[in-house]
């Protein structure tokens, strides 16, 4: 089981890995598409990118409604907690 936490870390780390952005740019607080420059392409990527880490897949809808960094490592805790 992930905290969330980890999860964030892990995030930042691929944020930083995929999109070469800086780590102090990324925050939980963050917006993925404003602050971040992520386009509908990129989170693409990034769904992609947690499906393998996770072995889960966020579903496109839900990964509709997030904004933030903090809204991404809330939706992958639910989705690697939901087994449990």
């Amino acid at each position: 089981m992930q905290t969330r936490d980890d999860i964030f870390n892990t995030l930042r780390a691929a944020l930083v890995e995929l999109f070469e952005l800086e780590p102090e740019r990324i925050s939980l607080d963050a917006n993925l598409y404003q602050d971040l420059e992520i386009d509908s392409i990129d989170a693409i990527d990034l769904i992609d990118h947690i499906k393998r880490q996770t072995g889960k897949k966020i579903a496109a809808e839900e990964f509709k409604t997030v904004r933030t960094v903090g809204d991404v490592v809330e939706a992958v805790h639910r989705l690697v907690n939901q087994a449990a």
